[in-house]
């Protein structure tokens, strides 16, 4: 009796770029990679300090790691952390979207001010990043952007952030058909609520209480728990997954 076995799918290169590194999930996605042993170019926009605190961590344990700044909305900026990081490490196996900001805002016209800046960074800096890691990935490579799950709640004040989530997904669909042929997926990975900065920011301690009991698992995601399914989706176990919208949520929505 015979049996089959699944295609050999590419490992990517060991080398990664995360944007919005400097704290919080992205953060949490550096320090994870770079236990998975890859070298990991560290992006940031304003907190200098913040950026290094993660390259030294990743050095700490025998990792490599380098700070890069760049402000994902600016195209120049973008071109120069993808040119810094393969002038660093030669090659970029993955490349992880994370960057990003969550202002609140209704549907009126006296938001068009936060409207146009969180479309910005969100999804013009997602259409950047992603067309980089397009030119410069190699075959068998990984990418991925980070969504939210709240696009499945529509709450109240979340219209700008949800429209530029939204589009974030519909890129890396588009995306993964555009790679074709070259053995690179595009994912997109969309957390429910996480303890982060971003997160926590402007929400009382009763407004948190109440997110954290929404799951079924009754708590608010950590960043390590986002960080391990970037792990496995860049992963060799993770090679068969493509044009897909992870959400890890602990069953929020």
């Amino acid at each position: 009796m015979t049996t089959s076995r699944s295609p050999a799918t590419a490992s990517p290169a060991r080398t990664a770029i995360v944007t919005g590194a400097s704290r919080g999930i992205g953060r949490a996605i550096a320090l994870r990679l770079a236990e998975d042993g890859f070298k990991i170019a560290v992006n940031y926009s304003g907190n200098a300090a913040k950026a290094q605190e993660v390259v030294s961590s990743v050095r700490a344990t025998g990792g490599e790691a380098i700070a890069v700044q760049a402000d994902v909305s600016r195209a120049e900026d973008v071109q120069r952390l993808f040119a810094t990081t393969l002038e660093a490490y030669g090659t970029l196996g993955v490349v992880v979207h994370n960057a990003g900001v969550m202002p609140l805002a209704l549907i009126a016209p006296d938001s068009i001010e936060a409207f146009d800046r969180i479309v910005q960074i969100n999804l013009r800096g997602a259409f950047l990043v992603l067309g980089q890691a397009a030119q410069h990935i190699q075959s068998g490579g990984r990418i991925i952007a980070l969504s939210t799950t709240v696009i499945a709640k529509s709450f109240p004040r979340y219209g700008p952030y949800i429209a530029t989530k939204a589009g974030v997904e519909g890129l890396v669909h588009v995306l993964a058909n555009e790679l074709r042929g070259r053995s690179i997926t595009v994912n997109a990975v969309a957390p429910g609520p996480v303890a982060t900065e971003l997160f926590l920011d402007g929400k009382t301690d009763e407004q948190v209480a109440q997110l954290g009991k929404v799951p079924p698992l009754e708590r608010l995601g950590q960043p390590e728990d986002i960080a391990r399914v970037v792990s496995f989706l860049v992963g060799a176990d993770g090679g068969w997954i493509n044009s897909q919208v992870v959400r890890a949520n602990g069953g929020f929505a």
